[in-house]
């Protein structure tokens, strides 16, 4: 099988929850333990270090592999979903897994996954684990898909466990509430491995209290640590937090006799796209007009976002802006800024939802809009009508800045 092939099966012969959300999701470890059983438990050759949340799991992810690598250490990264490219999913020290090893793993292993229904992502975890002890990396860090609990990563034992923070995201399989949000991405804490929480919440802070104390887990809170100021190429407002949240990590690490100075933390940090090849995350795409975009896609994510787009002192504001149909848009939009013009537009994917129920939703809200047959041409709208001391923001939903950059 090309690439090609192998990567058309795997969108399209078995559910992938990015393109079609509910239908795809597995509300057990089953077939997870039945592939690493079947692949030789792959996982337990390579330490590693588990990161979930609502946002900035992704940012926090890639920080942390960052400074690991400027330690000299080989660091398996697994993210997901990726932007342009499936290989972005399974990185080791910047460099995506090979088309080859791809093809190689799903040729040798189809039958396997036909017989037992496995899922996308379930497979994606099982190339990355494999790769990872193939390759003989010193550690991983393993980004949550969805959730924690019963998400397909939980089969490791990391060196710690993270969880950015909690957010009302995808509450039709968590919870319908930050408490119940916050029990299910709890379920990554694993007996005695210490736990970073990145952000104090009062609705989260007794669960997450009472699960660690459960299983003799150690658990720090991220924000109520003092450090010193370190600054980081991922230059959205938001990743602060992030920033705090690994320095944590480093710690602990530290204390485990990981050797991690100062120095590699402020060069990690700093560097995160080139050593990485993160994109996505606040990422300025031209200066005149100047022009953005980022991938946050919820209610809390979006706060921040919008709020560094409203600092910003241009003339005029132009905003790209598309979403996925599972999201609480009334929230949403209620965060919008009134003085922009807004280019709406739908992601190619099953998910998304249609742009003109999105028209008629920005309506109500009495925001002034117009609807385009793609992101790509809701874009290139943009760009024409906005002059050079304009801003212009592309965002609602990672797969609409997927489609820009």
């Amino acid at each position: 099988m090309t690439y090609d092939a192998v990567l058309n099966w795997m969108f399209n012969q078995l559910p992938v929850y990015q393109n079609q959300g509910k239908t795809a999701y597995k509300a057990n470890l089953d077939n997870i333990l039945l592939l690493s059983d079947y692949l030789n438990k792959p996982h337990l050759n390579f330490k590693s270090i588990h990161v979930a949340g609502t946002n900035g799991k992704g940012s926090t992810s890639h920080m942390l592999a960052s400074v690991l690598q400027e330690s000299g250490y080989k660091v398996g990264l697994y993210t997901s979903p990726h932007l342009k490219d499936f290989r972005e999913r399974v990185k080791i020290n910047g460099a995506c897994i090979s088309e080859e090893k791809v093809i190689e793993f799903i040729t040798a292993n189809k039958s396997f996954f036909e017989v037992n229904q496995l899922s996308f992502f379930e497979m994606t975890v099982g190339i990355a684990f494999k790769y990872f002890s193939d390759e003989q990396v010193d550690i991983a860090v393993i980004e949550v898909g969805l959730g924690g609990r019963l998400d397909a990563t939980n089969i490791i034992t990391p060196e710690v466990s993270v969880i950015t923070n909690i957010g009302l995201d995808h509450v039709q399989f968590l919870g319908d509430s930050l408490e119940q949000i916050a029990a299910e991405k709890a379920g990554i804490i694993k007996p005695t491995v210490p736990v970073v929480i990145g952000q104090t919440q009062k609705e989260t802070t007794a669960v997450f209290k009472k699960i660690a104390k459960d299983c003799n887990a150690p658990i720090y809170f991220a924000d109520q640590e003092q450090y010193q100021d370190y600054t980081s190429d991922l230059k959205g407002s938001y990743q602060k937090h992030n920033i705090k949240t690994a320095l944590k990590v480093f710690d602990l690490l530290q204390s485990k006799q990981w050797q991690i100075s100062s120095e590699v933390i402020e060069n990690g940090l700093n560097n995160v796209i080139k050593n990485t090849g993160l994109m996505g995350r606040w990422q300025i795409l031209s200066h005149a007009p100047f022009t953005v975009c980022d991938t946050a896609h919820n209610e809390e994510g979006l706060r921040y976002t919008i709020n560094q787009i409203q600092a910003i002192n241009k003339v005029n504001l132009h905003i790209v802006f598309g979403v996925v149909e599972d999201k609480d848009l009334s929230k949403i939009i209620s965060l919008l800024p009134r003085n922009a013009r807004y280019y709406l537009c739908a992601p190619s994917i099953k998910r998304a939802l249609a742009v003109d129920e999105l028209q008629m939703l920005f309506s109500q809200f009495g925001l002034q809009s117009k609807s385009y047959n793609s992101v790509q041409e809701a874009f290139n709208s943009a760009k024409l009508k906005a002059s050079k001391n304009d801003t212009i923001y592309v965002g609602g939903s990672t797969f609409v800045v997927a489609e820009i950059i």
